[in-house]
């Protein structure tokens, strides 16, 4: 188990290294890319939804996503039912930036599945990753990737 620690240790450290090689161009960092990319996949989604996915405080998303409202990555609405909610949205320009970020993820994650398994089908990897979560977010985690269209692989016994 040490050493399947310590390789995710190194394969998050390259999964983020094509990403972080963008966001410095921007003098952004990961903080950036995980609201971008939460923003992205869920528009509309609620600034208080986005504190529950990320758990950071209100202060740390706030300087975050002030800085990707400034630049016109992000751009925030009142809700239409309840004027006091915050719903967020990425602009052509955060949309754009977003498909850059994804791209060698997607490509990295293609080819190491090629190469492990010798096609694309991420069943395997998608109910390991599903298990790494803490047993009570389960359900609002799958929850939130069905709202988006995705489908999720659960661990036997995991499905409601």
């Amino acid at each position: 188990m040490v050493e399947l620690i310590e390789l995710l240790f190194f394969a998050y450290r390259d999964f983020t290294s094509d990403p972080d090689a963008i966001l410095a161009e921007f003098q952004f960092g990961r903080a950036h890319h995980r609201i971008l990319h939460f923003v992205d996949r869920h528009p509309g989604l609620r600034v208080a939804d986005l504190l529950d996915i990320l758990k950071i405080t209100k202060q740390s998303l706030a300087r975050v996503l002030r800085q990707l409202v400034a630049s016109g990555f992000v751009e925030q609405r009142l809700g239409e039912a309840d004027r006091r909610e915050r719903r967020l949205y990425t602009t052509a320009q955060g949309k754009e930036l977003a498909r850059r970020l994804l791209e060698p993820q997607i490509a990295r994650m293609r080819a190491a599945l090629i190469s492990t398994h010798g096609n694309t089908e991420p069943e395997v990897v998608e109910a390991f990753l599903f298990a790494m979560i803490e047993p009570a977010e389960r359900r609002r985690v799958e929850a939130l990737m069905d709202e988006s269209g995705r489908r999720t692989v659960v661990p036997k016994g995991e499905r409601p």
